[in-house]
């Protein structure tokens, strides 16, 4: 492969305008699972095209480093959530540190560390028509010095949320509390909790992954909720992989077959939990219920009122939460907080439950494009504005992609299929012979009803609700909105036709 940067654009400068700007083919924002995934698709498949990825962390891995909460683990099984090139070999529940590991693993056999850049937080992109490309400006961490870069074309992998700050609600009293608040995506390394009282306020995989995790460690903690979640507790193995390994198949091909069959069950369960959604909740409570056994509360705690899959169910690797429960050493309280105390936090029952830390594991930001300051020949973008093409491009938006994962599947599923569809666009550009694509309604779309990002009939976790501002609208017609359907666009996606009119060229 040739060196990223072509020396001749590289070069070019303009002493008015400030500091040199380096031109490639294509910018990869992140180096998240999306962003390494991004690169080995371009590598493998667009041999000779430039690229870089920019950073805004001191290194790769996104979630899986800016995460750094006690037990902090995947809640996608990594035969899906792992790419689908590179085979996974351990427990299907894995550790940020796994994860990071195999990521570590992609870039270092696929030789791209060194078209990664860190500590590079891009602070706008401007789109020109007359040059037709993007001039990006990003600030370095460690000299502070701006650096422009230009490309041909954007691929955003930056994920959806605020990396650098997590969502915790304003509570009354907060202030008059006398332990300490937490948000898990801004773990204190120094934080002591062990012998104290702690109360995580939260019901989600964030929650049910820490309070097992600690629970042994401190006096005794609390998961507050204000309405239950559903979960699912299995053993952290893969039957099928451990025959397949007594067998002595090789890993690429357990990969493939399990990765198949994992994709084959996850496909029906959703499909029972539309048509069936009274039975898949008996059995997704008789599965606690196993665990708890049947003096405990679970219609109180672990029933939510909405039907399975409204949100992201939480997969809970050989029961570990129930455990702690189940030993006294953890417990779960489901009510509403009035306000806090100096002693802890009073509830809307009248009880008050007390507390040295308080863990407000309540979500995050969505952050839909990074917080860069984005301009299409100097006009502010308005992200919401626009339409979205399947979740992927966006009208109005020229020569950019964006990678918005599963909530039903793993992330890492879209990421593939969004890798594929991009290196196939960029081969058709060339082809034609064209500099810019972006897409736009087409005659027979001009009627078509416009709404908003996603159904919230369909799924509504609180992220989506606070961001839907912020986010793209969608049309009624299925190439027009993002959906969850991974088992159909695995199949629609590699036969999209570039040369519809929804694609124009220029």
């Amino acid at each position: 492969m040739p060196d990223t940067v072509t020396l001749p654009q590289a070069a070019r400068a303009d002493a008015a305008a400030g500091p040199a700007t380096e031109h490639f083919d294509v910018v990869i924002v992140g180096a998240g699972i999306s962003g390494i995934g991004a690169a080995y698709h371009l590598a493998t498949q667009r041999p000779g095209t430039s690229f870089v990825i920019l950073e805004a962390q001191e290194s790769f891995g996104g979630t899986w480093l800016t995460h750094r909460y006690p037990g902090i683990r995947s809640d996608s099984d990594l035969y899906t959530f792992g790419y689908r090139f590179k085979p996974w070999t351990s427990a299907p529940i894995a550790t940020a540190a796994e994860i990071r590991t195999y990521m570590g693993e992609v870039i270092r056999d696929n030789d791209l560390e060194r078209h990664i850049r860190y500590g590079h937080k891009i602070a706008a992109a401007r789109w020109s028509s007359t040059d037709n490309q993007w001039t990006l400006e990003a600030v370095r961490a460690d000299t502070g010095e701006t650096v422009r870069i230009s490309a041909s074309f954007l691929w955003m992998c930056q994920g959806y949320y605020r990396h650098d700050e997590g969502y915790t609600p304003q509570w009354p009293g907060m202030e008059s509390f006398q332990g300490r608040i937490v948000h898990p995506q801004t773990w204190p390394q120094d934080l002591d909790y062990k012998g104290k009282k702690v109360v995580v306020i939260g019901s989600g995989a964030t929650a049910a992954t820490l309070v097992p995790a600690i629970a042994e460690d401190v006096e005794h903690v609390i998961m507050l909720q204000r309405t239950p979640t559903y979960f699912i507790p299995a053993r952290n193995a893969n039957q099928l992989a451990d025959t397949l390994r007594e067998l002595q198949i090789d890993e690429t091909w357990i990969h493939e077959i399990v990765r198949r069959k994992i994709i084959y069950d996850q496909a029906v369960f959703t499909r029972r939990a539309f048509e069936e959604p009274d039975v898949v909740k008996k059995e997704l409570l008789a599965g606690v219920r196993a665990h708890l056994g049947p003096d405990y509360d679970v219609d109180k705690h672990f029933t939510p009122s909405y039907r399975p899959w409204r949100q992201r169910i939480a997969y809970v690797p050989d029961g570990d939460l129930f455990k702690g429960v189940r030993s006294g050493k953890a417990s779960v309280v489901t009510d509403e907080i009035e306000r806090f105390t100096a002693k802890g936090i009073l509830l809307k029952s009248g009880q008050e439950l007390e507390a040295d830390i308080v863990v407000s594991a309540t979500g995050f930001h969505l952050n839909v494009l990074g917080d860069i300051d984005f301009a299409i020949d100097g006009k502010p973008l308005v992200f919401s504005d626009t339409v979205t093409y399947r979740g992927m491009m966006f009208t109005g938006v020229p020569n950019m992609a964006w990678v918005f994962g599963y909530f039903r599947a793993s992330w890492t599923l879209r990421a593939d299929l969004v890798g594929d569809f991009v290196c196939r666009l960029l081969a058709h550009m060339k082809e034609k012979g064209a500099r810019r694509v972006e897409v736009a309604l087409r005659p027979e779309d001009k009627d078509m009803k416009l709404l908003s990002w996603i159904d919230t009939e369909n799924f509504n976790p609180g992220y989506i609700l606070r961001g839907m501002h912020l986010l793209p609208k969608r049309g009624e017609k299925p190439e027009w909105q993002h959906t969850q359907d991974y088992w159909g666009e695995k199949d629609i996606f590699p036969t999209i036709d570039l040369d519809d009119a929804a694609f124009v060229y220029r």
